[in-house]
């Protein structure tokens, strides 16, 4: 049983990403991989995909990790942590290993929704009991800022550009936490590190399970959205305020949104704070902005329908 979430006892734990890693100054992974182990009451091991939170956190000869950690491919960060998990189970049958021990998977939005998301989905698919976290900043950051298939529609990328051609990327993010809740997986769930307690409670959730789980978390990048370098948090809580990032889970199928708005901001509350949005507000960009809001309404209409009909399905 996991002990309560109590923030003073958690600011006595271990550091299990220590300080002095090489991410930028405001980055929003590395936020939320403190709070994911910060969250964690058993031993973990953990692969890594190749993207900017392995690049900055094992500049050879340093790691800024104290976990067993494997550094993988951009591609198969989910194949490397299935193999670990495997042979523990291996070792256990054999009486070598008698603990417990979890795996979890990091990679960002270009290893995860792109690259790795054929080893992501068969890993789900053979139920390996491991968690996949996919830290989400919205596009290729560590290679050049390029768009990935999580780069919201209009933003503007090196391979996106806005300008006389195209007023930047011209299809809507892929919705993959949807994806993998659609592998009938035990778990899958979205978060953000501006509430802490509902991002280290899914964590909580995601590890207790056995069997293979999954959780898209939003990542700001101070680099690639163009914002100022303290404003992590304050974006996030806009993402989710504005409804562009619902927080909400799959529990065994059942799906409950965690957090609902009193007052639904626009989304171009979120958008303005971001200079790869800042087009977007000049004049003739009128119907794109139109277009993101419509997307953002859709989605999260469905979300709240998609609920009230399961409820009344439970109660009738």
């Amino acid at each position: 049983m996991s002990t309560p979430l109590r923030l003073k006892e958690l600011t006595n734990k271990e550091e299990l990403l220590t300080g002095g890693h090489r991410l930028c100054a405001g980055c929003g992974a590395p936020i939320a991989v403190r709070q994911i182990f910060l969250a964690l009451d058993v031993p973990v091991v953990a692969s890594n995909a190749t993207g900017c939170l392995e690049v900055s956190t094992t500049i050879y000869p340093y790691t800024a990790w104290k976990i067993p950690w494997i550094h993988s491919a951009f591609e198969n960060a989910a194949a490397t942590i299935s193999g670990v998990e495997a042979m523990y189970k291996s070792l256990k049958r054999k009486g070598k290993i008698d603990r417990k021990i979890k795996f979890i998977a990091f990679g960002g939005d270009g290893g995860t929704y792109d690259i790795g998301l054929q080893s992501l989905s068969g890993a789900m698919e053979r139920r390996h009991d491991i968690v996949y976290i996919c830290y989400d900043n919205g596009a290729y950051m560590n290679t050049g800022i390029q768009r990935s298939s999580a780069t919201p529609l209009g933003a503007n990328t090196t391979t996106s550009p806005a300008g006389t051609v195209i007023p930047g990327k011209l299809q809507p993010r892929k919705n993959l936490t949807k994806i993998m809740a659609a592998h009938n997986i035990p778990y899958s769930a979205q978060a953000s590190p501006h509430n802490w307690r509902d991002l280290m409670t899914k964590v909580r959730k995601a590890v207790e399970i056995d069997g293979p789980a999954f959780i898209n978390i939003f990542a700001h990048c101070n680099r690639g959205w163009r914002t100022p370098t303290n404003t992590a948090i304050q974006d996030s809580r806009l993402a989710v305020e504005t409804c562009f990032w619902p927080l909400y889970e799959y529990d065994n199928g059942r799906l409950t949104v965690n957090y609902k708005p009193k007052e639904k901001k626009p989304v171009t509350e979120f958008l303005k704070t971001q200079g790869r949005f800042k087009h977007l507000f000049r004049p003739g960009n009128e119907d794109l902005l139109r277009e993101i809001q419509e997307n953002v309404d859709r989605e999260w209409n469905a979300l709240l329908r998609e609920e009230a009909l399961q409820s009344s399905a439970e109660s009738s």
